[in-house]
């Protein structure tokens, strides 16, 4: 075995430092949209990527796990937007806090903002946030195109569970009842 094979140094060059961050850029033209949403696993560089929002998914547990208990705070030191917006690896957000996930993700888009969502590997968390964007900016497009635009685009891993599965073909059900009863409970409190 030869002993390049385990660099240990600290002597990282810019460049190598800035290649070892894979960000896949989905192109929203699909769905009629002229953005890109960057998907990242969780990244130490952004600003060689321009990015100026940052949606986190990951639990304060896992980034203490993952070794990045100051991910958050680094991120604004550093100038970025930060959205932090948790839920446990392999599981799903309950349909009010997506929807107020994808809102926000809207806005960002739509002022032209150079945007990015990770978790700890960019496949689950990240990838179903994606995949229900998707859904959100069309109509026409099925749960299982989004998946696999997604798993082209990120590799077989991308949406991991079966619970992320299930939830993006719930997903239009689970937001017309969410908002159903959203309304309901605005037109209720204005009666009063």
């Amino acid at each position: 075995m030869r002993t390049s094979e385990f660099d240990s140094s600290d002597e990282e060059t810019e460049e190598e430092h800035q290649l070892s961050l894979q960000v896949s850029w989905l192109a929203l033209s699909v769905v009629n949209c002229h953005q890109l949403l960057g998907i990242c696993a969780l990244p130490e560089e952004l600003k060689s990527h321009n990015i100026q929002d940052v949606f986190v998914f990951c639990t304060k547990g896992e980034m203490v796990k993952y070794r990045v208990p100051g991910l958050l705070e680094s991120y604004q030191q550093q100038g970025f937007m930060v959205y932090h917006y948790p839920f446990p690896d392999g599981s799903v957000p309950d349909i009010a806090s997506c929807w107020k996930i994808l809102e926000e993700l809207r806005i960002c888009l739509e002022n032209d903002r150079r945007t990015l969502i990770q978790c700890y590997g960019g496949l689950g968390c990240s990838c179903l946030i994606a995949a229900c964007l998707l859904l959100q900016l069309s109509e026409t497009m099925l749960p299982e195109e989004a998946i696999d635009l997604l798993r082209k685009l990120r590799g077989a891993g991308a949406i991991q569970t079966v619970k992320q599965y299930n939830y993006l073909h719930d997903f239009r059900g689970n937001v017309a009842m969410y908002l159903a009863t959203k309304d309901d409970s605005a037109a209720r409190s204005v009666s009063r």
